[in-house]
């Protein structure tokens, strides 16, 4: 270390506060500064230059050090100590704006405002839809299902700490059977060496972790850790639920998450902008879920790839923070990378009435960087009329099918000969679980009581958090439910991802459901094909349960009492906040220790549970040829047709058990089935698994070919490792999800996409294909690849684009972005 005489501390103090604040990583900053400091201070001469210029900075760093230390505001109470305050974060989010603003000379959206101002290099020049983004995002969040990969990935770079604030939370594990208390006792014993391991990798790596029941992510999210302006990722694709708090939450892959608690940044494409514009306000049966119902069904489920969908106009003002989060977790239907709002003072209301008073009143001070610039340009504009907006359900099999209640939907339904008659209400999940949405629909229900009504069908309440369960218990909201014949479920996903042992029902028998959950795809809440689900308003939920039918429409219809009375429900009405504040109930929260030196992470060889990973084998340099089709998938190919949730969420933290769900549910373009294809070397069918397997263990790389917005979905990335891990090569499909199309890549996979759509009807799914170029491999640059047809017929070539960066070719070459990063550590 260079020697420091006595005049030259204090010079030698400020620069290293100051090198020392530039990096985000603790280890690493004290690395960098120290390094950054010895080279200034090596020259004699460059002291003379530095110290009057210093001077200024060394009364401004301690100034800042002051204010961090004596008035800083966590950005949580609940992250570790010496995590980012409020005030340096938009200290620093201000600073990069500045930069960003000299360097573009244009008004900026609000979407571009909170990117840029959380860019690694603020000098960097924009172009939406085509720069790559190096992104420093505030803090990650990982569901349980999701956190078993991440923190296996993890594991393996070797980092002692994760380098940003970052959470684990135990919501999708837990299945609805037999009502809250069953069923969550029932998760602890199935799923206890999963919760012991994520509970044990929170404390060694420091993340804090919300043990079963605590709630469902985003809402865990909402209450403790959104705040107006952040960027927060998280392994799932309704992360963007936190918009509703005036930010840029982004649904990503494991691998994307161990890269940000790894400490490096994240790499995102530049979004195209669409805005919304959103005029008057909502009255009677209307609800913020409408708003993106009428949104799905103008965009559809690809209408928002590639963007962020950002609202503004005066009828944002009128909708509370928890309505702006529906709206917001639902743009994930339609493909939308997040959706987020200008700050608003119902933001603060609910800031303050989860007791983060601080955030609020640096939001207010803030606010000026918190909403789009007068003139900024949209890509895509859409308005609303919030005055004019009618109840929308969604459905079946898809979220944006779009319906209008009433008489249309009703035409509409005997045409298509759905089951009219309903089989089951629920509502809760993610995405209306607010304390607002559970007294507009506990006031509908205290109106059906009064008039001798209740439940004609099974309804279910899914509190999305303990905090919220508590609130509308104490409230006696649960009550309420219950005398009309509710069951209540456990703070947790449930139902919405396909968690529900559900017996009322034989499998494959057509039924209609309604719900107030996002998605909708066949078999994505019971497993059933048969089962038609509808998605809608906790209101609507609330009052078609009552009323058995799934056209009752609330604004017309009439239900008949016991005693002969024709009842029609008055509109709801709800409040937005608990007038005596949030109950919080039990405490989940499982803090990490501030010295873990001494824990251990272990998993057991022998668990069918649990692996290690071990890593992909590195590209050979040479093209990928003779591969067959493992298969040709027609139509909707979702992460869940690619990796099906359900009972195989057990299987999350196994990358080989869980590899024998491989495309079981896609649909096969040659014979229309599924789980069946042909092993082309020796002609015999079998399931999509097996015979991946019997191609690896022959050492023959395979193909999948597919249509339209592939991987839609969920962002869950085993829908990415597993065909890699059996010994895919490459997806070539008409068009990616976002999220897939990135977790492919990081995977060291080729995600390619027809530069005619036409191929996809040229190629069949017992032809043999060869990418070739591959040693030219380049941004921009198209990939030839040679089919060969089955039958002797003659081979021919078509050309596929891919969207791969300098950087993702390192991916693909090193086999997958973790063994690149293990690469780069050495």
């Amino acid at each position: 270390m260079t020697t420091i005489c006595r005049s030259c501390r204090p010079l030698f103090s400020a620069l290293f506060f100051l090198c020392y604040c530039s990096t985000p990583h603790r280890y690493l900053r004290f690395r960098e500064a120290r390094g950054k400091v010895s080279k200034m201070l090596a020259s004699r001469s460059s002291l003379g230059r530095l110290r009057p210029a210093m001077s200024t900075a060394l009364r401004g760093s301690m100034s800042l050090f002051q204010a961090r230390t004596l008035a800083g505001t966590p950005l949580s109470v609940l992250d570790p100590k010496g995590s980012p305050t409020i005030e340096e974060t938009y200290a620093k989010m201000a600073s990069r704006l500045q930069v960003v603003r000299k360097t573009l000379n244009r008004p900026l959206t609000l979407a571009e405002k909170i990117l840029f101002a959380h860019l690694d290099d603020p000098t960097t020049k924009v172009t939406r839809g085509e720069t790559y983004l190096k992104l420093r995002p505030d803090r990650v969040a990982m569901q349980d299902a999701t956190a078993q990969m991440a923190v296996l990935q993890f594991i393996s770079s070797g980092l002692p700490k994760t380098a940003v604030p970052s959470t684990i939370h135990c919501d999708h594990l837990i299945a609805a059977e037999n009502g809250s208390a069953k069923d969550l006792h029932a998760a602890q014993v199935t799923n206890k060496e999963v919760y012991d391991f994520l509970a044990s990798a929170g404390a060694k790596f420091g993340i804090g972790f919300w043990k079963p029941g605590s709630g469902i992510i985003h809402q865990i999210i909402l209450e403790n850790y959104a705040f107006p302006g952040g960027l927060i990722i998280g392994t799932d694709s309704h992360t963007p639920n936190a918009g509703g708090l005036g930010l840029l939450a982004i649904g990503v892959g494991g691998a994307d998450a161990v890269d940000v608690m790894a400490g490096m940044p994240w790499e995102l494409k530049a979004p195209k902008v669409i805005g919304v514009k959103l005029t008057g306000e909502m009255s009677g049966w209307t609800s913020p879920k409408d708003v993106i119902l009428k949104l799905a069904g103008i965009l559809t489920v690809k209408g928002g790839t590639g963007a962020i969908v950002e609202y503004f106009g005066p009828g944002v003002e009128t909708v509370s923070a928890t309505g702006l989060a529906t709206i917001a977790n639902m743009g994930a239907e339609i493909g939308a990378t997040t959706s987020t709002f200008p700050y608003t003072q119902k933001m603060s209301d609910y800031l303050r009435a989860t007791k983060r008073e601080g955030l609020a009143d640096a939001a207010d001070k803030f606010k000026a960087n918190l909403s789009a610039d007068e003139g900024c340009e949209y890509d895509q504009l859409i308005e609303i009329n919030l005055s004019d907006l009618k109840p929308h359900l969604n459905g079946p099999f898809t979220p944006d099918w779009a319906h209008v209640v009433g008489p249309e939907f009703k035409k509409t339904l005997e045409e298509k000969k759905w089951p009219e008659e309903l089989s089951a209400g629920l509502i809760g999940s993610c995405t209306n679980s607010s304390y607002e949405d559970m007294t507009r629909s506990a006031a509908l229900t205290k109106q059906a009581l009064a008039a001798g009504l209740k439940f004609k069908v099974p309804f279910h309440v899914t509190p999305g958090s303990e905090q919220v369960r508590a609130t509308i218990d104490r409230d006696g909201l649960i009550g309420t439910f219950e005398e009309a014949g509710a069951s209540v479920l456990a703070n947790a996903c449930g139902p919405c991802i396909g968690q529900w042992h559900r017996k009322d029902v034989e499998k494959g028998s057509k039924n209609s459901i309604i719900t107030s959950y996002n998605r909708n795809f066949a078999k994505r809440n019971d497993g059933n094909p048969g089962t038609h689900a509808f998605v809608s308003s906790p209101e609507l939920v609330t009052a078609t349960a009552f009323a058995g039918t799934i056209t009752f429409d609330p604004t017309r219809d009439t239900i008949k009492t016991p005693d002969g009375k024709d009842f029609k429900f008055a509109p709801p009405v709800g409040m937005e906040l608990p007038p005596r504040g949030f109950d919080p109930g039990e405490d989940t929260f499982q803090a990490p220790p501030e010295n873990s030196s001494g824990l251990e992470v272990s998993v057991d060889p022998a668990s069918q549970r649990l692996a290690l990973l071990e890593a992909f084998d590195r590209w050979n340099g040479k093209d990928l040829t003779d591969m067959p089709v493992l298969i040709k998938a027609k139509g909707k190919c979702t992460t869940d047709h690619i990796s099906m949730a359900g009972p195989w969420l057990k299987f999350r933290g196994h990358l080989d058990n869980i590899s024998n769900n491989l495309l079981i549910g896609a649909e096969n373009a040659e014979t229309g089935k599924i789980n069946e294809v042909t092993n082309i070397i020796t002609g015999e069918k079998g399931k999509v698994p097996e015979v991946a397997r019997q191609y690896k263990a022959k050492g023959v790389s395979w193909v999948v070919v597919g249509d339209e917005n592939y991987g839609e979905g969920s962002s869950r990335e085993h829908a990415a490792l597993e065909p890699r891990h059996l010994g895919g090569r490459a997806i070539i499909v008409k068009s990616f999800a976002r999220i897939h199309e990135t977790n492919l890549k990081k995977q060291g996979m080729l995600p390619l996409t027809f530069a005619d759509p036409k191929d996809y009807d040229r190629i069949s799914g017992h032809d043999r294909l060869s990418i070739l170029g591959l040693s030219d491999l380049q941004p921009g640059k198209p990939l030839k690849v040679l089919v060969k047809p089955a039958g002797g017929k003659a081979p021919f070539e078509i050309t596929v684009n891919h969207t791969f960066n300098e950087e993702q070719i390192d991916w693909f070459k090193y086999g997958s972005a973790l063994n690149r990063m293990k690469a780069m550590a050495k």
